[in-house]
């Protein structure tokens, strides 16, 4: 059953009533109705019960200060259920602001880690070297004429966003999401191992890894292995489709090219630059003319910032699309995809 949004004077006074009016950190009378998860992070404010504790002015401060955990505040209020912003992951740990905490106890800087408020009150929690400069790539929500979605997919909300504005559509790619930095590299995990399936564009990143600017990353598509699709006229075993400064924003479309050539780095297929128009998009797609493209990633060609990343970029994948990605890696028969020139 879906969570009851409430208003914030119902939030606070049903979350008052479910602890009592006591700080269920300790015996003290409640001061705040303290929002689990930031409600900045929340399309509709994120004024759910079970997004709220009950807690005294010394227990909000480190619940904000993210000394005491998202679990902890649950477990004291005998919430079961976690309730999280669309674009989270239930089964993930996240601090108060949002922040991912990976099981070595480091945390990934959040949509809100720039705030100067968030900085502040981070650094009062004295946690700020906890975070890592490596980040996860974001989820990416379907278009709501999408193919192929599944039971843990997202549809979005916010395909209405891009009436009257530029979008980019590019081909979607069957590789390896790879984020390339100043000095490392990783695959959608940010603490991913080696396999041979990386060695082209690990060597690849060798050659100009030390002139991406700190704090910045390139994400691109590993398209040595075959997974799904096997393609036989690539340009490039690394296709660029995005880079990040070190703000945590995307760069606008156009300075994305421009990246991409300085480093020599091939961009993904452009299928449609110009004005949204959703009949054109939808009608991109067909077997007949694309035979086994996986589909293709709508983005707003202006700059974003990674919190706004599930309103700007959406993706379309055909029916009955494979994943076999984990299938692929632990095989002892890699297939390589081929380059136009092989």
């Amino acid at each position: 059953m879906s969570p009851i949004l409430l208003s914030r004077d119902a939030f606070r006074e049903a979350v008052f009533e479910r602890d009592d009016g006591i700080c269920v950190l300790c015996d003290k009378p409640a001061q705040d109705a303290h929002h689990i998860l930031e409600r900045r992070l929340w399309s509709d404010g994120g004024y759910y019960l079970d997004n709220g504790a009950s807690v005294c002015a010394e227990h909000h401060l480190e619940c904000e200060m993210t000394t005491i955990s998202v679990e902890d505040i649950r477990h004291a209020c005998s919430i079961t259920h976690n309730v999280v912003p669309e674009q989270f992951y239930p089964d993930h740990s996240y601090d108060k602001w949002g922040n991912h905490i990976l099981a070595n106890g480091q945390r990934t800087k959040g949509p809100l880690f720039h705030d100067e408020s968030v900085q502040k009150i981070l650094a009062k929690g004295r946690v700020l070297d906890l975070f890592t400069d490596y980040v996860k790539y974001p989820r990416t929500f379907h278009l709501p004429w999408s193919e192929c979605v599944h039971s843990d997919d997202k549809v979005s909300k916010w395909e209405h966003l891009f009436n009257g504005r530029r979008v980019i559509v590019t081909e979607k790619l069957d590789g390896e999401n790879t984020s390339l930095y100043n000095g490392y590299y990783h695959a959608r995990s940010i603490n991913s191992k080696h396999h041979e399936s990386r060695s082209w564009a690990k060597t690849f990143h060798a050659q100009f890894q030390y002139d991406i600017p700190e704090g910045w990353r390139i994400c691109a598509e590993n398209m040595y292995m075959e997974h799904s699709i096997h393609y036989d006229d690539l340009k490039s075993y690394l296709y660029g489709f995005s880079i990040w400064d070190d703000k945590n924003q995307c760069l606008s479309w156009d300075d994305t090219l421009e990246w991409l050539s300085l480093f020599g780095i091939e961009p993904v297929p452009v299928l449609y630059d110009g004005v949204y128009d959703r009949s054109i998009i939808e009608s991109l797609y067909s077997a007949s003319k694309w035979g086994e493209m996986e589909g293709y990633v709508v983005r707003i060609a202006d700059m974003f910032d990674y919190g706004e990343f599930h309103k700007n970029v959406s993706k379309f994948v055909r029916k009955d699309h494979i994943q076999t990605v984990k299938h692929c890696m632990l095989s002892h028969n890699l297939v390589k995809n081929e380059l136009m020139s092989d």
